[in-house]
């Protein structure tokens, strides 16, 4: 998956496709790894019994999660780790992403686009660098990424927010199969719109289940000219 993309600033948007209740201020449109930005989830307090608790919310967090699990004199590891995209297969297992894993803490990064390498004319001789392909819905809708979020405390004491985005294999993925180096086979997952609340919802022996290739002939690869 890129790391690389842009998020959704339209707050009108964010509520009438993803349900969340308003923008926090900060974050950035042009995201790349460790830049703040926004994700949507169920707030922490879900589970309380309170009326007053809406069922989504959004949240500014950096991009490149960091374990709650990480301990202070490890911070300064754990931020230097490239940690934007966690690998579908692997994630259950790792120290970085397992316990957002386990604790099905499923939340949605809201894009207008993605961008990928292309390196077809690199391997063809007809270029010294890959082409930075931008990617959007055919028709014209935000992209809703699966994630993961967790928090972490600070040196200071505070809780910070961070999130990353699901990957799986696009090999046979009549799309993306194009893009990237060979061997790097990853790609992020865009849920369907009728499956955001339960995604946020889903357990974690359910996170999987949500891991399928967005149809390619609903996405638009543009060629960047720079």
């Amino acid at each position: 998956m890129c790391s690389r993309y842009q998020t959704q600033k339209d707050a009108e948007l964010l509520l009438k496709k993803f349900g969340a209740p308003y923008k926090p201020a900060g974050g950035k449109y042009d995201m790349w790894p460790r830049y703040a930005g926004v994700f949507i989830r169920r707030p922490v307090e879900h589970d309380v019994g309170d009326e007053a608790v809406p069922e989504r919310e959004t949240v500014v967090g950096r991009s490149g999660l960091i374990s709650a699990m990480t301990k202070a004199d490890g911070l300064d590891k754990a931020g230097k780790l490239s940690t934007v995209n966690a690998r579908s297969e692997t994630a259950a297992k790792s120290h970085t992403f397992g316990n957002a894993w386990r604790r099905a803490q499923h939340c949605i990064i809201p894009a207008d686009a993605i961008y990928e390498p292309d390196w077809r004319p690199v391997y063809e001789g007809r270029s010294k660098t890959s082409v930075a392909t931008r990617f959007t819905r055919a028709d014209g809708a935000p992209l809703g990424i699966a994630g993961l979020w967790d928090r972490w405390r600070d040196a200071a004491g505070q809780l910070r927010e961070s999130y990353t985005m699901l990957t799986i294999n696009a090999d046979e993925d009549p799309l993306f199969q194009d893009y990237h180096q060979a061997g790097k086979e990853k790609r992020g997952v865009i849920l369907p719109e009728g499956a955001y609340g339960d995604w946020l919802a889903a357990p974690a022996d359910a996170t999987r289940d949500f891991l399928v290739p967005f149809p390619a002939d609903r996405l638009v690869a543009t060629p960047m000219e720079t």
